[in-house]
């Protein structure tokens, strides 16, 4: 049983085009919070940006007369552009994230010919290492090392809630690919082991949400139903079955639709390109970088 741990309160933020999961994370007691994965809006097909589901967050902090302390990522995301540098702006909040950032930058400032980027993890102001702790107000939390879906996946578990990202999905969905550059199918395995390792009345929050089936977008749950429950945990009874399973699923599944655009930008905590001579922003898309993809 899990004793003497506050519970926090935990609001969730969905995000249809992305199926991305934001939440914030607040303290009952001192009204502290932490904005955990949230994204920033961008429209590939007009390179538009935006600040919409940032916004709707920072709406949701003000009402209900909470304090911004963290914002925090699990990893640099592929699929969607992270709202950390703004939401910092509008809170000044510190943001942070694993440290071992500091690979997933090395590796990417090579695949952009980014020779003068700062590949140290100083975009963010802490990067946290397995088993540091923070506090949220009252709320006690430590970073567990999540690898396997990236480099430097980390869970937060916050009181009697861990925020899993890209480990696991809801029980219907699975697990996360491993197929981006410095991804491994045997971390990833050995990652759920330590999150299902957890009490079994710790809550499991999942970064996406796919709705399998076209149900409605479903966010919770805990470690015994991911134990019992979830369809690739429960059907592979070793990592090398896992491992065998998530490779050959990996290689039917198409590219992430904004991995080169949102890497640039989440390895660099957030932050858009500078603008160039004429005042425009410019993205750089690198052809042919990802070897043998599947198209879609």
């Amino acid at each position: 049983m899990l004793e003497a741990v506050i519970k926090p309160d935990v609001h969730a933020f969905f995000d249809k085009r992305t199926c991305s999961v934001q939440y914030v994370v607040a303290d009952p007691a001192t009204r502290k919070c932490a904005i955990i994965d949230a994204v920033l809006d961008f429209d590939e097909k007009s390179g538009a940006t935006a600040t919409l589901n940032a916004d709707c967050i920072l709406q949701f902090v003000e009402s209900n007369g909470l304090s911004a302390e963290w914002i925090l990522d699990t990893h640099p995301h592929a699929d969607h552009f992270s709202a950390a540098s703004y939401l910092r702006s509008k809170t000044g909040a510190a943001t942070a994230i694993g440290s071992h950032v500091v690979e997933v930058q090395a590796l990417w400032k090579q695949l952009y010919n980014w020779p003068d980027f700062p590949a140290d993890g100083s975009q963010w102001d802490k990067l946290f290492d397995q088993g540091d702790r923070f506090c949220i107000g009252e709320l006690e939390g430590h970073v567990m090392f999540s690898p396997g879906h990236t480099l430097a996946s980390i869970t937060y578990v916050i009181g009697d809630a861990a925020f899993v990202h890209d480990t696991v999905f809801m029980p219907d969905g699975g697990t996360a690919r491993c197929d981006f550059p410095g991804g491994s199918a045997a971390q990833l395995w050995q990652s759920i082991a330590s999150i299902l390792a957890l009490p079994e009345e710790t809550r499991i929050f999942v970064g996406h949400d796919y709705q399998p089936g076209g149900r409605d977008p479903l966010w919770e749950s805990t470690v015994a139903e991911q134990k019992f429950r979830n369809i690739h945990v429960s059907a592979c009874r070793s990592e090398a079955e896992f491992v065998a399973m998530r490779t050959a699923r990996d290689k039917t599944l198409p590219m992430p639709r904004l991995i080169l655009a949102a890497l640039q930008v989440n390895m660099n905590g957030g932050r858009l390109p500078e603008p160039e001579a004429n005042g425009a922003r410019f993205l750089k898309i690198p052809l042919n970088a990802l070897g043998d993809t599947k198209w879609d």
